[in-house]
């Protein structure tokens, strides 16, 4: 049977219990949400750490530390990416502070905007020397980066950056579509940027807000993977009448993947594509 990578994104920085009560805020919320993706079959698990009090959006060692400790607790086969978003942060240095966990806190992956962008309220502003500071430190680290696309432009830097020597043999990328500002969830603007993105890169669709469904649905009738999670939309329905959680949003992608006779691909497996160790304080690149 066919599968696809399944990338559970459960908080992201936007949403908040105010908007959806659904939202996992605080560590035991988030580590609880992403042992559920897993028994689910998520293979990735992209997180967010939030202060502890406020609930705000932060780069912190040790909240991603907490959250990534109590996944592995349990889960030590889901890959972990922490987010190294520049939406509310600018300093590369401070950015790059969950890249220095170790041992069996070590994330496998780092997120990578591989450009500057506006959201519909604010910019998340990825400098040159940013990204590529960021892509050297996960060279570094051997931590692989998890790229994220918006555009076309996006996608076309994936080979400025391979020419200097700064990604991994194996590429993961996440194609985030429906932004105002960048590519929408259509085939002109898919078609468009896959053609810029090499051979080595395994792909998910995400769609942000009412087009996650669109997009989810484009991935798997087309053989790709999918990000789902409240991170990129908090209803259920496009009329937003019915708030969404995030084990609704996994079940209804397991859902249309059954009808098309695809299941979510193994963590393990995934691993091997990608080159990421597992386990005993080695997560990360396999050199």
């Amino acid at each position: 049977m066919e599968e696809f990578i399944l990338n559970f994104a459960p908080t992201g920085m936007i949403p908040t219990k105010e908007m959806n009560k659904n939202i996992p805020i605080y560590v035991s919320e988030i580590v609880e949400d992403v042992l559920q993706a897993a028994e689910y079959g998520a293979s990735m698990a992209h997180i967010h750490a939030r202060d502890k009090i406020t609930g705000k959006p932060i780069i912190s060692e040790e909240v991603y530390g907490e959250i990534i400790s109590g996944i592995r607790k349990y889960n030590k086969e889901i890959i972990i990416c922490v987010s190294l978003s520049g939406r509310n942060i600018s300093d590369p240095n401070q950015r790059a502070l969950p890249l220095e966990l170790e041992g069996d806190l070590k994330p496998d992956m780092g997120s990578l905007t591989l450009s500057s962008l506006n959201f519909i309220n604010q910019a998340s502003v990825n400098a040159p020397e940013t990204i590529q500071f960021l892509a050297a430190k996960m060279k570094q680290k051997l931590i692989s980066p998890e790229i994220e696309i918006f555009d076309t432009g996006m996608a076309n830097y994936i080979g400025f950056l391979t020419k200097k020597g700064l990604l991994p043999n194996n590429i993961y990328a996440n194609i985030l579509l429906g932004n105002i500002s960048g590519a929408q969830s259509n085939f002109s603007n898919i078609s468009a940027i896959l053609s810029n993105i090499p051979n080595n890169v395994m792909c998910s669709f995400a769609g942000l807000g009412h087009y996650q469904l669109q997009a989810t649905s484009l991935a798997l009738i087309s053989g790709y993977g999918v990000r789902i999670g409240l991170e990129d939309n908090i209803w259920y329905d496009k009329k937003r009448t019915i708030l969404a959680s995030n084990k609704e949003l996994i079940k209804r992608v397991i859902r249309l993947a059954h009808e098309f006779e695809i299941v979510p691909s193994n963590p393990i497996d995934v691993r091997k594509k990608l080159g990421l160790a597992l386990g005993h304080g080695h997560y990360g690149l396999l050199q």
